[in-house]
């Protein structure tokens, strides 16, 4: 059975029953995850999270639409490994202004990025779009910093295809995830830079040169129940946000 807020699922008898608010836009990348992990685990997470979540949210009466995930994200500093895709963000402003005429065009005035790849920084786009869409609210969600904002669940915290990826993996999608034995440490060197430590500098990471296995973090100790507690726990706090955007007056936004 299509679900009416899942976009590539709905018909168009279904949508126009429905007076729709808010877009979510899935947004991953095409990437290795260590040794264990498909390419596609960013797309993966964010599929799963945009859905759940606005089923939840249209439960309690929403009426929201999650557009088909954006497959690529920006990938400069891993481009020699094979089969990495890279978006560069010029292309990624492209895409948005496109989408935002679309959305704007149909009276949607709500976009929520939900991104799933730490290489994705919408910030900048943004205040670029803002410009051309001041009609639409836009928005980005990390989905993977509200992990951050969760008791702890995870003993080895990394940033790529660590216990907490690897977990939310085996829960959501267990068919693609091999098993733990082949997987590397992940290990990472870091910049040698006091600066860098410290905060207050900034570069890419040279993906190949900082890790063996293309992982950060050892997913040594992920597990299914890890995995099902931050999936339900990130879903509970989206969907909070998702419900108070969508009743949230855009002539109303600060106090």
């Amino acid at each position: 059975m299509s679900r009416p807020f899942i976009l590539k699922e709905a018909s168009y008898s279904e949508i126009l029953k429905h007076k729709y608010e808010v877009a979510i836009l899935p947004w991953g990348a095409t990437e290795a995850h260590n040794f264990h992990l498909p390419y596609g685990t960013d797309i993966y997470q964010c599929e799963h999270i945009a859905a759940k979540s606005a089923e939840e949210a249209w439960q309690k009466g929403c009426r929201l639409m999650v557009l088909p995930a954006l497959p690529f994200g920006v990938n400069c500093q891993q481009i020699d490994i094979p089969f990495t895709i890279n978006m560069n963000p010029s292309t990624q402003m492209a895409l948005l202004k496109d989408i935002c005429h679309s959305l704007d065009y149909h009276k949607i005035y709500k976009l929520v990025i939900l991104n799933g790849h730490g290489g994705n920084d919408f910030r900048q786009i943004i205040r670029e779009l803002k410009m051309n869409f001041p009609n639409i609210f836009i928005c980005s969600v990390d989905w993977f910093k509200i992990v951050q904002t969760l008791e702890k669940i995870f003993e080895n915290p990394g940033d790529h295809a660590d216990e907490m990826e690897t977990s939310l993996m085996m829960y959501i999608e267990p068919k693609i995830v091999m098993p733990l034995q082949i997987a590397g440490d992940g290990y990472a060197r870091k910049l040698i830079f006091d600066a860098r430590s410290e905060g207050w500098m900034w570069a890419p990471r040279e993906w190949t040169k900082v890790t063996n296995d293309t992982g950060v973090g050892d997913p040594a100790k992920s597990s299914v129940e890890k995995g099902e507690q931050c999936f339900q726990q990130v879903v509970y706090k989206f969907t909070q946000f998702l419900q108070q955007l969508y009743n949230t007056d855009l002539n109303k936004l600060y106090k």
